[in-house]
């Protein structure tokens, strides 16, 4: 780790307008100040902002800035290339709507056990290696977002890609569903570069729990929740760059202050990540498998997993503007008090779980929320 970590922009969270659409204003001014500061490195796809997060690559960086001074990221969604379209044609769509001819980075996108199978059969990892043979793609990866067991056959099977984009946070270490750390274990094994996404958890490990968040400022009152997340990952071997999504000048600032003048985490503030995580873990959450069962049941159709998802991000985050938002979203057409307390969910429900108890706990703890 040099003393200077790097910082990658990631474009899945630009400042928007009061209509939703991207507010490319803004984003050339916190690019321009990205700039800058040192750093060059822009991440995108396909999926991001609908597309506009191609259209401010273009607007923003490659019709404004010399294109050897900035360095773009791009990914192959292989679930968004429509099968009659070819991978070759789907590719020069990417370059012409980010307006490059090359990309310094290019990524199969979050490989899984459930995409990888048809990203194999339709070629697409064959084709990339093909478009870097060529120089259209100077570093080849792929983003990573299964078990550890699969990270270890990509490694075999395909030894050509020069890094991997890992999710990797500090709640996220040892978790059934993440794994992080195993993650991180098998690449460093296997001599990689990582990239991390999802250093601050989608935003959570910067909105935390008052009583997580009162341990870190304890023990150091000028730094912010999100900068112990991204000093965490980027303290790691191996690790290249962290991706972060900033949404407004403030972000950006406080992960540059974070990243010009790195310093990796010491032991004690080692030791004060591992209490907010042991106090995470103490919190009781209701403990749903998405198995769907209630659903199928439910007379209503209710989308009641996604309300118990709401229900835990309240007790772990309170309510941070990301837990409300998630809340928002889910009651557009349904809302937790519709629930009539027929049990139809209960009586199928493999965890034995009080649904219709906890519906009625999170309406009553979002009565007073307004968007």
């Amino acid at each position: 780790m040099t003393a200077k970590s790097s910082l990658t922009f990631g474009l899945m969270r630009l400042p928007t307008l009061q209509d939703g659409n991207v507010d490319f204003n803004e984003c050339c001014a916190l690019f321009d100040t990205f700039l800058e500061h040192g750093f060059n490195r822009f991440d995108t796809a396909v999926i991001y902002h609908n597309g506009q997060s191609e259209e401010a690559v273009k607007r923003c960086l490659a019709q404004r800035h010399d294109r050897d001074k900035i360095r773009i990221a791009h990914k192959l969604s292989s679930w968004k290339v429509p099968q009659e379209v070819k991978a070759i044609d789907f590719f020069n769509q990417q370059l012409k709507d980010c307006g490059v001819e090359f990309f310094d980075h290019y990524l199969l996108h979050s490989v899984e056990e459930k995409i990888l199978p048809d990203a194999q059969n339709r070629g697409f990892i064959d084709f990339i290696l093909e478009q870097k043979a060529k120089g259209f793609i100077k570093e080849a990866g792929f983003s990573f977002h299964g078990t550890p067991e699969l990270l270890e056959e990509m490694f075999s099977k395909y030894p050509e890609f020069d890094f991997v984009q890992l999710q990797i946070n500090y709640l996220d270490w040892d978790a059934p569903n993440v794994q992080s750390g195993k993650c991180h274990e098998i690449a460093v094994k296997n001599n990689k570069r990582i990239l991390v996404m999802e250093p601050v958890k989608g935003g959570h490990l910067a909105n935390l729990h008052p009583q997580a968040a009162k341990i870190l400022q304890n023990y150091n009152p000028n730094a912010s929740c999100a900068s112990w997340a991204i000093r965490f990952a980027a303290s790691l071997p191996n690790v290249e760059s962290v991706l972060s999504g900033m949404s407004n000048i403030d972000q950006l600032l406080d992960n540059l202050s974070i990243m010009e003048n790195f310093q990796p985490l010491s032991d004690k503030e080692l030791e004060k990540i591992g209490e907010v995580r042991a106090f995470m873990k103490s919190i009781p959450l209701v403990e749903c498998t998405k198995c769907n069962y209630c659903t199928n049941e439910c007379p209503l159709e209710l989308p009641i997993p996604s309300y118990i998802a709401n229900l835990n991000q309240i007790q772990l985050y309170s309510d941070s503007p990301i837990v409300k938002k998630s809340y928002f979203h889910n009651i557009a057409k349904h809302h937790p008090n519709e629930c009539v307390s027929c049990h139809c969910c209960t009586s199928v429900c493999p965890q034995h779980l009080d649904i219709p108890g906890h519906l009625e706990r999170l309406a009553r703890l979002t009565k007073d929320w307004q968007e």
